[in-house]
């Protein structure tokens, strides 16, 4: 009860999260980054306020809602995917709790693919906050994690494990445009 959980994508954030969360009432959680780690927020005009979320980039067939590192691949994904004509938006959340449901269900509240990406297990992170959010709002939005599975995991060096694990930006990409091919063919399963 009451703990406040930051979860920043760069320096930027972690610059500008550390005074609100020591000016906070109430116990913190700010999960590090380890490694070096570049700074990309910087780019988008960006400001952390706590328990905002941020929508860096707009657009109309997808929305990634992301936290942590996971926003620049996010952010990496939707450049990429833009060269396919898929119009991606990237709603950065770096405050896991509160959450900015606000943010969320207007994100949610169209008819775009929403997808959440985090670097942690899909239980109990982003993906179940964003889903419980939406379906608690009645939004009939579904909701595709790209997540860590829910078992014991290989140790290694990042980019290694999140190729391993499905959160490398080919990942990422790959799994959009498996989702937006089941979506317009109408299937709930992108690989039938």
């Amino acid at each position: 009860p009451n703990l406040t959980i930051v979860d920043p994508c760069d320096s930027v954030d972690i610059e500008q999260s550390v005074p609100q969360l020591a000016a906070h009432a109430g116990p913190t959680y700010l999960r590090l980054l380890r490694g070096q780690v570049p700074t990309v927020l910087d780019e988008y005009g960006y400001r952390f306020q706590l328990g905002k979320a941020a929508e860096l980039r707009t657009g109309r067939d997808v929305v990634l809602i992301s936290t942590g590192l996971m926003t620049m691949r996010a952010l990496q994904a939707a450049a990429r995917l833009e060269a396919d004509h898929v119009d991606v938006a990237v709603l950065h959340v770096p405050t896991i709790k509160p959450l900015d449901r606000e943010a969320i269900l207007a994100a949610a509240r169209t008819d775009r693919l929403v997808v959440t990406l985090e670097n942690h297990t899909v239980i109990g992170g982003l993906s179940e906050a964003v889903g419980a959010t939406i379906a608690y709002a009645g939004v009939g939005a579904r909701v595709v994690p790209i997540a860590l599975p829910d078992e014991f995991l290989a140790a290694g060096a990042l980019p290694t494990l999140h190729d391993r694990y499905g959160l490398s930006t080919d990942a990422i990409i790959s799994k959009v445009k498996a989702e937006l091919d089941a979506h317009t063919t109408g299937t709930d399963d992108p690989n039938p």
